[in-house]
């Protein structure tokens, strides 16, 4: 991957899948222009159903938020 900011939000998703149930879809933004122009310097970013929950590092409370609906 070759981010450490990528490769540290992943591993907290990982360690939060241990206690709830949902799939992490990892894609890499610079692969395609209109995620570059979507999300830019924002990386990484946890979306769901393209709503973007977070961006840099994990916020725990949004995504249990999300889990939670």
């Amino acid at each position: 991957m070759g981010c450490h900011l990528c490769e540290d939000l992943l591993q907290q998703l990982t360690q939060l899948q241990q206690t709830h149930d949902f799939i992490v879809n990892e894609v890499d933004v610079d692969s395609s222009p209109q995620l570059i122009e979507q999300y830019g310097l924002q990386v990484p970013v946890v979306t769901c159903n393209d709503e973007q929950i977070c961006h840099y590092f994990l916020d725990q409370a949004a995504i249990l938020q999300v889990l939670s609906n």
